[in-house]
């Protein structure tokens, strides 16, 4: 069930019961606030309705019974595709991009009779992932859609999409989630921590219940305070990234880590509006450049520890006094 998002439900349930289903779909937001989860219950939705036997829930429930739900959970729908960075069989570790290859593989499905139903669909997560090529490969698909087929790409940064891929989807704008929202999600995926901790998450999660599950299972919260004091107060004997830089180099730690890059542009994105004059101008420098070294650093295998300590870096610049 999707929850805190009912006007994105309301518009894409609203256009699949008229018969008029878009062709793309472009979910955008910041991460972790459901849009991969919309996705696939969207296209689960369609898939099920169209082979079969008919839904009778509202928005874009399908009884998890249900065998279109299944096969989906499975991820072996044969009218379905699902194309995310793949995992390299040896390391563990993510690739940088989703490929061209994985983009043309779609000719398969689309070349093939439908199996289930007329209808087939495909989840983009995320779309910011796709390499130039791939993005290239998919705007083709875009301008010449196959018949009853609906494409539904997450975006966490829909400006860096290419504008031709924009503008052939129909956008579905999904904002942080409310604090009772988070609470409600939190005590299902999170059901250890008691209340005060509960609270203290919420207040750092940023409306963001992926964000937030990370904080209790990874113990992000003393990461995020350990970046508050650097943005807040400096670093200037350059300990306090030092310190960061040694925890999530280690061997281990690549969760925290991963989680770290998306945390620090987030911190600086709320700190900036506590501002106004030149200190807002440095802020939102530091959230560019955050935002910039956090998207590269998995892309480019950058030094775990190097690019916290330059994290660090573009933290504490943010407490800096500009020179008179």
């Amino acid at each position: 069930m999707i929850v805190g998002h009912d006007k994105a439900v309301e518009a894409f349930d609203s256009a699949r019961r008229s018969g008029s289903l878009h062709h793309a779909w472009l979910l955008a937001g910041p991460k972790g606030v459901g849009k991969a989860t919309f996705a696939r219950a969207a296209a689960t939705r369609v898939l099920a309705d169209a082979a079969g036997p008919k839904v009778d829930l509202p928005g874009l429930q399908t009884p998890t019974e249900h065998p279109t739900a299944r096969l989906v959970e499975a991820r072996s729908h044969p009218d379905m595709r699902l194309l995310e960075r793949l995992e390299n069989e040896k390391t563990g570790a993510l690739a940088r991009n989703i490929t061209v290859d994985q983009v043309r593989g779609l000719a398969e499905l689309f070349d093939l009779t439908p199996s289930m139903s007329p209808w087939r669909a495909v989840v983009i997560d995320a779309a910011d992932d796709l390499e130039k090529s791939a993005a290239n490969a998919l705007l083709k698909m875009l301008e010449e859609p196959p018949a009853n087929c609906v494409f539904l790409l997450v975006s966490h940064a829909p400006g860096r999409l290419l504008p031709t891929i924009r503008s052939r989807c129909r956008a579905l704008s999904f904002q942080p989630l409310g604090d009772d929202v988070m609470a409600s999600l939190l005590e299902t995926h999170a059901p250890t921590i008691n209340a005060a901790e509960r609270a203290r998450i919420i207040a750092k999660a940023g409306g963001s219940v992926g964000r937030a599950v990370a904080f209790a299972a990874l113990d992000l919260a003393r990461l995020q305070d350990a970046a508050a004091k650097i943005l807040r107060d400096g670093d200037p004997t350059n300990a306090r990234r030092a310190d960061l830089a040694i925890e999530l180099g280690r061997k281990g730690a690549a969760e925290r880590y991963a989680a770290f890059l998306d945390l620090v542009p987030t911190l600086i994105a709320l700190e900036a509006r506590r501002h106004s004059g030149r200190q807002l101008e440095r802020a939102l420098d530091a959230y560019a450049q955050s935002r910039e070294l956090a998207s590269l650093a998995p892309r480019l295998s950058l030094d775990p520890a190097s690019t916290v300590f330059q994290l660090g870096g573009i933290l504490a610049s943010v407490a800096s006094r500009p020179v008179p």
